[in-house]
C-alpha cells in the first residue's frame, strides 16, 4: 500500500513540475506532454491503494505527498528543507500513517 502512495507521489510531483517548468521556468510547452502522462499515471496509481473509501485514500495521500515534495526539494531542487519544513513533514506523515494504519470498526482495509 505504501508503495502505491510513494509511486503516485513521484508521478504527481513529476507531472506538476513539468507544468512548472513550462509556465514558470520558460521551458517548451512540449513539457506538458510528459507532464500530463505523469498526472494520468498518478491517478491510476492512487486507485491501486487497497481501500473501499476514496476520501480516506486521498486524505492519507496528502501526508505522503508533503514528505515526497520535501524530498523533491532536496534532490531535484538541491535545497535543504528548514526545520519548519521538517517538522511539518513529520506531523503530516504521522497523520497519514494514523489514517492508513488506524484500526477501523468492522473493516480491515477501510
Amino acid at each position: 500500500m505504501i508503495g502505491f502512495y510513494g509511486l503516485a507521489a513521484v508521478a504527481e510531483i513529476t507531472g506538476c513540475f513539468a507544468f512548472w517548468a513550462w509556465l514558470r521556468l520558460g521551458h517548451s510547452a512540449l513539457w506538458i506532454i510528459p507532464g500530463t502522462a505523469c498526472l494520468l499515471l498518478f491517478a491510476v496509481l492512487l486507485t491501486r491503494v487497497d481501500s473501499a473509501l476514496a476520501g480516506r485514500v486521498f486524505a492519507a495521500y496528502g501526508g505522503i505527498y508533503i514528505v515526497a515534495s520535501l524530498l523533491w526539494l532536496t534532490i531535484a531542487e538541491r535545497t535543504m528543507p528548514d526545520r519548519w519544513d521538517l517538522i511539518g513533514g513529520a506531523v503530516s506523515l504521522i497523520g497519514a500513517l494514523i489514517i492508513i494504519y488506524g484500526p477501523r470498526a468492522g473493516s480491515i482495509s477501510g
